[in-house]
């Protein structure tokens, strides 16, 4: 088996098992990549999610290219993508052909189900990373400090200004490491060529400053649809809910979709595993211009991701050599905390907020907890097993 096509299947079987939003993937990709097949060790992989962290865009998705660049080149880059983004593009876009009919399913018990495991996922994530991330005191403190202003300030704004205070306080106040003793290193420089990287960068700015320009010179309808969602793709920090308000900003108003087919697609997406920015294949579909349907859906998935494989290609050569200096080594373990920080606010909210809401809800999260933890179950069973034992629950009157 080729790396990319490894990389390809493997991620297909995560696009269709990680339910629970970014925060939660990352745990998925932690018990898969860092635990379960080392394809990446615990210290690069906390420096690939410190990077996504500062990155605008899906910070899981990034997280998994990078993934599939390290393993298998610009391929396995695109066939992480692939793997992760197909199963829930696939089932927007069905959606939007009139799955619908199902009716709303917001409140379904096996999506309760689902939102339970997450917190588990979240939760061993969380755990994991504090262990080797924050096992001391004042990376301990400055792991809590962080999720006091992540919570404190519950947007991008506050995420961002907890892993820059994380990155000021590890520069500051945490002793530099000698580079001979850092083990954990992934040759992320190996993967790509500087003058692709540098390109790649150029390229991200050009398209975010001049295809406005170009879009309101034409009338062509397929350069605003790329125009509008790689905008909302390359503005926005801190996952998927936060995209939503440029999305509906941005085929709202001018009526390219109706808000009443916005919210139900927005509702719909919540029952999907994988990245969440897969909502642009919904909206693409059902836009009232042309193009709409599956090129409108593919249109628009594609326009949305392309400002993270440009940011991706772009600064991992520069992040590998960056992070071998004895001062950003330092900087990265307050970053790491602070990092450690931030998935504990979002264990609390939105995960815990939005999947616990009765005892029988905490016990279901906890028993996944162990077994994800203390048993070694693998996720997808642990996924399966949550939402059918949340079904039965609501079958026979059990809240959760």
């Amino acid at each position: 088996m080729t790396g990319s096509v490894e990389v390809l299947l493997i991620f297909l079987r995560l696009g269709c098992t990680s339910f629970g939003g970014p925060v939660a993937h990352i745990g998925y990709f932690r018990a898969e990549f860092v635990e379960r097949r080392r394809w990446v060790p615990e210290g690069g992989f906390a420096d690939l999610v410190a990077l996504c962290q500062f990155m605008p865009g899906p910070a899981s998705s990034q997280l998994g290219m990078s993934i599939g660049l390290l393993r298998a080149g610009p391929l396995g880059m695109l066939a992480a993508w692939i793997g992760f983004t197909l199963p829930s593009a696939l089932a927007m876009l069905a959606f939007a052909y009139g799955v619908e009919a199902l009716g709303d399913v917001s409140n379904a018990a096996w999506l309760k189900g689902l939102k339970l495991v997450a917190v588990a996922v979240v939760a061993q994530a969380v755990w994991g990373m504090a262990q080797s991330l924050a096992p001391d005191r004042p990376r301990a403190t400055l792991a809590v400090a962080a999720a006091l202003i992540a919570l404190a300030v519950p947007s991008s704004l506050g995420q961002i200004g907890a892993i820059v205070l994380g990155a000021i306080a590890g520069l500051m106040l945490l002793p530099r490491p000698a580079l001979a003793g850092v083990s954990d290193h992934v040759p992320l420089g190996l993967t790509l060529h500087r003058g692709v990287a540098a390109t790649a960068i150029v390229l991200f700015f050009a398209l975010l400053l001049f295809l406005p320009t170009f879009a309101a010179a034409t009338d062509s309808q397929s350069l605003r649809l790329f125009d509008a969602f790689y905008r909302a793709g390359a503005l926005v920090f801190g996952g998927g809910h936060v995209v939503l308000p440029l999305l509906q900003a941005a085929v709202v108003p001018n009526g390219w979709v109706s808000n009443d087919a916005f919210l139900a697609g927005y509702g719909a997406a919540q029952a999907m595993p994988g990245p969440l920015f897969t909502f642009a294949a919904y909206l693409g579909a059902v836009m009232i211009p042309s193009p709409n349907g599956a090129l409108g859906a593919l249109l628009a998935v594609v326009a949305i991701f392309a400002p993270s494989f440009l940011l991706v290609i772009g600064l991992i050569p520069f992040w590998d050599t960056l992070r071998r200096r004895q001062a950003m080594q330092a900087t990265l373990r307050g970053v790491n905390a602070a990092v450690v920080g931030v998935l504990l606010a979002a264990l609390y909210t939105p995960v815990w907020t939005a999947g616990v809401h009765a005892p029988a809800g905490f016990g279901l999260a906890v028993a996944a907890f162990l077994a994800l933890s203390f048993w070694a179950v693998p996720p997808w069973i642990v996924v399966v097993a949550g939402a059918l034992l949340a079904a039965g629950l609501g079958a026979i009157g059990v809240g959760l």
